[in-house]
């Protein structure tokens, strides 16, 4: 009976470090792929095994670690000696795809290059990321390329200073975009016997993840500013709120209908079948309007909301189907039920899944491995 784990028999050869690349690695560990992590004992593994925050008393599987590397047999090889080399590339016969994600010429030094692997295994799928594409050596740090992308001048508070985001969101973008490269190439592969190389760079990753706010400057010629959490062309969206039992709510009113329905909420139109508008018509009716008079429209808002408690307003939105939350703390966060569905647990440590979609022909690991220590 064939497996309902969509990649059960595929073999991955992980040859990258820190957060893009092993999270691309646990991907493919999730849906049942075994997957080798080669690391260089010389070095202490994957630097991430030190990254340790102050007090963390964790093993050589550091929390951070953690995050991208269950599932996966661990295999310490120093690509620098042949007889380590020598034995890197008796596996690659046996592999479907490789993940690598050295500076442009080290994969070459080192002898691990797509050219090099595919000369051992012609049906190789090869998916590389790099910081700023094979033509530039420049290493790539997330921090770096947020501040390089625009990212950062865009995150922060109005009058505060340009801020970077507190999760490594650009490895992250750029993991998923390798991934769908690496789908595409075992597509091509399933239909035509060829591997291929899939190359991946954190910095285009990220510009083209600017989305709505890179055509605000390409399409509106609006240059976007740091503005907090609200956001440049909706309004009351993203923007957040204090109410009567000093919890912060926020608001993401995305049609005229729910700004209607929301000032209901509010007391500040009556129920009923007509539905009379005591604010602004001019200022507040339309999205745009909103947006021009946001800071106007959000002290109006204020002064409402904190009349009421987070029960019975978030109760109220619910029922009026209005979209907004709590903000919360990652601990309130990972204890929803939501959450717990895609916990990882194994050995005393525990993670989240990598990927989190239901599929009615395949089915995501129920278990996984946890994450391995380094050989010694």
């Amino acid at each position: 009976m064939q497996s309902k784990e969509m990649f059960a028999g595929l073999r991955v050869l992980e040859l990258a470090s820190v957060l893009a690349g092993p999270s691309v690695g646990q991907f493919f560990a999730e849906l049942g792929a075994e997957v080798i992590k080669v690391e260089n004992p010389k070095t202490g593994g994957d630097v991430t095994r030190s990254w340790k925050s102050a007090g963390e008393t964790t093993d050589d599987r550091s929390a951070y670690f953690c995050c991208c590397n269950w599932g996966k047999q661990s295999v310490a090889l120093d690509l620098s000696k042949p007889a380590d080399l020598e034995t890197l590339k008796k596996m690659v016969p046996t592999m479907d795809v490789v993940i690598a994600s050295y500076k442009p010429g080290d994969a070459e030094k080192l002898g691990v290059s797509y050219e090099q692997l595919k000369a051992i295994n012609q049906q190789l799928i090869y998916g590389q990321i790099t910081g700023y594409g094979s033509d530039d050596v420049r290493v790539g740090y997330d921090a770096v390329i947020q501040a390089e992308s625009g990212f950062m001048d865009l995150n922060g508070a109005k009058d505060g200073p340009p801020t970077k985001m507190p999760v490594a969101l650009i490895d992250v973008l750029a993991a998923h975009q390798l991934k769908e490269g690496l789908l595409l190439a075992l597509l091509h592969r399933e239909r035509t016997q060829q591997g291929g190389l899939v190359e991946v760079s954190l910095i285009q990753a990220a510009l083209s993840s600017l989305a709505n706010q890179a055509t605000n400057w390409l399409v509106a010629k609006k240059l976007p500013t740091r503005q907090g959490s609200a956001h440049p062309n909706i309004a009351p969206y993203g923007d957040v709120f204090e109410t009567k039992d000093h919890k912060q709510i926020l608001l993401a009113v995305g049609s005229d209908r729910q700004f209607e329905d929301l000032m209901e909420v509010l007391g500040l139109s009556p129920d009923g079948s007509v539905r009379m508008k005591p604010w602004d018509l001019d200022k507040f009716s339309t999205n745009q309007q909103r947006v021009k008079n946001r800071d106007e429209l959000n002290r109006l808002l204020a002064g409402k909301i904190q009349e009421m408690n987070s029960s019975d307003l978030m109760a109220a939105l619910l029922a009026k189907k209005i979209p907004g939350g709590l903000v919360q703390n990652v601990q309130e966060a990972l204890a929803m039920p939501v959450a717990k569905e895609i916990m990882l647990e194994g050995d005393g440590l525990k993670g989240v899944r990598n990927f989190v979609g239901k599929m009615s022909f395949a089915e995501v690991m129920k278990e996984l491995s946890e994450p391995p220590v380094l050989e010694s």
